[in-house]
């Protein structure tokens, strides 16, 4: 299945590590999560560490259901971010999030590449298509998942041609001779498409010969398929060792068919550690940090995703593939919706074990709750398995638990030889290349 030598490590800037009640112990310093000195702490952290990139997801919509015991998926800009923190950074890579759903591609190939001239070459885009925030934009209701994959591909296809439309090796800067740019490299793309029309050129130089790497999150059919023929990674929800296989074996077959090599993208679970020095402290660590996590409102996404109201439900009945009902028709991610229900296919669990699962309590992202030895093992395991090519490390309940992560999980990882020790290179694509 191809086994990479090396993983390749993202960290989310998303502070994971304060979600449920986490925020509210005493060392979270939550007070500052709004501030670019909190992300900058992490970047810092994680470029000491070697990683490949830091990540910043990001929501068009604020959830104030959820502000009486959370953010509500508020945030600052993640390119705005990023571009504070690539002012006292060097070489960690910068993936930033930007839907092709709401914005005009002109504006995104513009801000890209100005985070890729600000940072000297370690830009990179998360490409989402977005299943919330329409009527922030003046959609009375999101597109299906087909028009915003299709309009995706013409989107990448548009942003692309625009850092293309202006190269590097136009910009002269001739002294002697006056000349400034070699004009007849720089050219319209004049594209007309089914959902978008843009002239071009860009008004902005490429930096230098690295292009700027793409990553996207999508796993349904219509997901995998506009992965495979774009990304160079792939941040998805695999709560399984077996679905992360299947998944990434996919991807490489599905890039091959678009004239890729398989080894051209990269599986990058998210990878959601809860750890301490000890697996009693994690589990407590774990429980702490759910102890306030509204059932009803589990209840009601498991009624969403699967069709199944299992409100009256003993909490030790166990639910089996003849539980489940037919799919819903209207689904807020069809992703997350068929992990839910191979789960129960899977593994029949009871209802209480339910309530506790990724998939329920969270994105459905890998989980390690336990020790640095454990998480070191599990992760090398699944590399070797062939499961994973790296992964995006989102660490939960404590400031101590993420920065075990980045001060004892990948420097372990690369004592035993599965992460870089040292930069070779200082762009972004150069660390996924490497």
């Amino acid at each position: 299945m191809g086994v990479r030598e090396k993983l390749h490590i993202g960290m989310s800037l998303a502070p994971t590590w304060l979600g449920g009640d986490a925020w509210r112990r005493p060392d979270s310093e939550i007070e500052q999560v709004y501030s670019s000195g909190f992300a900058l702490d992490i970047a810092k952290r994680s470029e000491a560490a070697k990683l490949d990139f830091v990540f910043r997801p990001d929501s068009l919509f604020l959830n104030v259901g959820a502000l009486e015991s959370g953010p509500g998926f508020g945030s600052l800009d993640p390119t705005i971010l990023l571009a504070a923190i690539a002012r006292e950074t060097s070489h960690i890579g910068l993936l930033t999030t930007v839907s092709t759903t709401f914005f005009p591609p002109y504006v995104v190939a513009r801000q890209l590449q100005s985070l890729n001239w600000i940072s000297g070459g370690r830009a990179g885009w998360n490409i989402v298509t977005a299943l919330d925030g329409n009527e922030n934009f003046g959609l009375s209701e999101m597109p299906s998942a087909k028009e915003r994959y299709e309009r995706a591909a013409e989107f990448t296809e548009i942003v692309r041609r625009l850092w293309d439309s202006y190269p590097a090796e136009a910009l002269e800067l001739d002294r002697a001779s006056g000349r400034y740019t070699n004009a007849s490299m720089v050219r319209p793309i004049d594209h007309e498409g089914r959902h978008l029309k843009v002239k071009g050129p860009l008004n902005l130089p490429a930096y230098g010969e690295d292009r700027i790497p793409l990553v996207q999150a999508g796993a349904s059919p219509e997901g995998r398929d506009f992965a495979a023929s774009v990304a160079d990674a792939i941040f998805a929800s695999t709560p399984d060792r077996e679905a992360a296989a299947e998944l990434r074996q996919d991807l490489r077959r599905r890039a091959e068919g678009h004239g890729r090599r398989a080894e051209d993208i990269r599986l990058m679970p998210g990878l959601s550690l809860y750890l301490a020095e000890s697996r009693e402290e994690a589990v407590e660590l774990f429980n702490a940090t759910h102890a306030r996590m509204d059932v009803a409102r589990k209840f009601a996404s498991i009624l969403e995703m699967t069709g199944l109201d299992l409100r009256d439900w003993p909490q030790q009945q166990r639910i089996t593939t003849s539980d489940l009902p037919p799919v819903p028709e209207k689904l807020r991610s069809r992703t997350h919706a068929e992990l839910l229900r191979r789960l129960i296919r899977r593994d029949e669990p009871t209802v209480a074990d339910l309530l506790t699962r990724p998939e329920v309590i969270g994105s459905a992202h890998w989980q390690i709750v336990g020790t640095v030895d454990d998480a070191v093992a599990e992760i090398m395991d699944w590399q070797s398995a062939g499961a994973i090519d790296g992964f995006i490390a989102v660490p939960g309940g404590s400031v101590a638990s993420m920065r075990l992560v980045l001060d004892e999980v990948v420097p372990r990882l690369a004592e035993a030889g599965r992460f870089r020790t040292d930069y070779s290179g200082r762009t972004f694509l150069g660390h996924l290349q490497a």
